[in-house]
């Protein structure tokens, strides 16, 4: 049964102050009505708990008809968002929705795309799978958005790439999601979604090349226990197999874990493989805790996180009301698949501080009213908001090159037509039929105080004496 957590919908108008892949058998005709047959014959059984005659709106006086109507108005071109607005990971699908609302409200602003209004429909997954696959079957079937956009996680994206793939004469594709796992990058999902960011295979190759370097041969991996842990420790694996290395010990946790939760078990089981480095695949709240119990316990080497971590609340909960902040910190580096937030020699990184400042996006108040026992304070500025920021800015320009004809069957075309485009930051971005992952750098950023600094040189911060 789906809760009411998981029920909560929201039409976002920008400037208005706004564990496994499952498999799929396809039939040669799809039907156009998402079924609870059809989903258990295509093997997503988990949805026959799915409550299929209520809708997942809560809000006051809303109704199946009213949304629909909204989607279809001329004016406006419905992108259908699901992501963790609740839960231990919310932090993440806030932000990434801050900064892609920043960029929008401005476009709607100024006229919209092709004067279209830009708007947002939410739903909240609270990063739990079979609340993200329920959101996606409405936001196909009842709300008929426009695309999928920014949706977060790997354990929740994987089990959404089968219904896209079953259900492809819909032509929903799914855009930007914030994450580097590969099921979205590789056949059979491929051809249902883009990604604009680094994968977690260039991300841990490039951390693991980093310690090898520097002579931190022996990686230990604490990682989440789903798609998401799982596909970064390959990547941590074959990584070091390429420098004749393996894992020398691994600790897991369950997806989410609080930042209150103990995690000496999976320090002391780390801590008796005499690591040289330890790479993180997991969420802020549970690398915090363990990146706090290893500084307790005495494991003081190089503690390595994933982008998809959220650097700036990894760090906040770390320092929080500590007497001596900077010995939690210390030992931090993480890679990110964006340039510093703060560098702005990027006009791109100007243009976020600027519409930040001025739109200051807030979540929908049915959102924030669903996450009143779970303070939050959003960031001014961090490396997920100005991810979503540059995800909704090529969002704009792919949008924008489809003209005044909003046609589904043309959105392929429009995205492999951006060749070389200058998005304003440190490299240019491409796609093609062999290419659906836009930008390919990856950046290193560590702890300098309360803040995060670009990390150029790797041994004098972390070589071995």
């Amino acid at each position: 049964m789906v809760g009411r957590r998981n029920r909560m919908v929201h039409e976002a108008q920008p400037g208005e102050g706004a564990d496994s892949v499952a498999s799929s058998a396809e039939s040669p005709r799809c039907s156009n009505r998402l079924t609870r047959r059809s989903l258990l014959r295509s093997g997503l059984a988990v949805l026959a708990a799915v409550p299929w005659t209520r809708p997942l709106d809560a809000s006051p006086g809303s109704a199946n008809r009213s949304r629909r109507a909204a989607v279809a108005r001329d004016g406006e071109i419905v992108l259908g968002v699901s992501a963790a607005f609740s839960g231990p990971s919310r932090g993440l699908g806030t932000e990434l929705y801050r900064g892609a609302m920043a960029y929008f409200s401005h476009v709607n602003a100024n006229g919209g795309v092709n004067g279209r209004r830009v708007v947002l429909k939410l739903y909240d997954d609270g990063y739990r799978p079979d609340a993200c696959v329920a959101n996606t079957i409405r936001l196909m079937q009842e709300d008929n958005v426009f695309l999928l956009f920014g949706y977060v996680g790997t354990p929740t994206v994987t089990r959404v790439l089968p219904l896209l793939k079953k259900f492809r004469d819909r032509q929903v594709y799914l855009f930007f999601p914030f994450t580097g796992a590969e099921p979205q990058r590789e056949p059979p999902y491929r051809d249902f979604a883009f990604n604009l960011r680094a994968s977690y295979r260039q991300e841990t190759a490039g951390l693991v090349d980093n310690f090898v370097r520097i002579g931190r041969r022996r990686v230990a991996v604490f990682y989440q226990i789903d798609a998401y842990g799982r596909s970064g420790w390959a990547g941590v694996r074959a990584a070091l197999a390429r420098h004749g290395e393996k894992i020398v010990g691994e600790a897991t946790y369950r997806r989410g874990t609080p930042f209150g939760a103990n995690m000496r078990r999976q320090v002391e089981i780390l801590k008796a493989r005499s690591p040289d480095a330890v790479i993180c695949i997991g969420a802020y709240a549970a690398c915090a805790a363990f990146a706090r119990d290893a500084v307790n316990l005495g494991l003081h080497v190089p503690v390595a996180n994933l982008s998809f971590v959220g650097s700036e609340n990894l760090q906040r909960i770390l320092r929080e009301r500590r007497a001596d902040p900077d010995s939690y910190t210390r030992f931090l580096v993480n890679s990110q698949v964006v340039p510093a937030f703060d560098d702005s020699t990027f006009p791109a990184v100007q243009e976020y501080h600027r519409l930040m400042f001025q739109y200051d996006p807030e979540l929908p108040g049915d959102l924030e009213r669903l996450t009143r026992g779970e303070p939050y304070q959003p960031l001014a500025r961090g490396f997920v908001s100005l991810e979503g920021f540059l995800n909704a800015k090529l969002m704009t320009e792919i949008l924008r090159r489809l003209g005044r004809r909003l046609d589904k069957s043309r959105l392929e075309q429009a995205v492999f037509s951006v060749r070389n485009f200058p998005l304003g930051i440190d490299q240019r971005v491409s796609f093609g039929p062999d290419r659906r992952q836009g930008m390919q750098r990856v950046y290193y950023t560590v702890a300098d105080g309360s803040h995060f600094r670009m990390l150029y040189d790797w041994e004098a911060r972390f070589g071995v004496s």
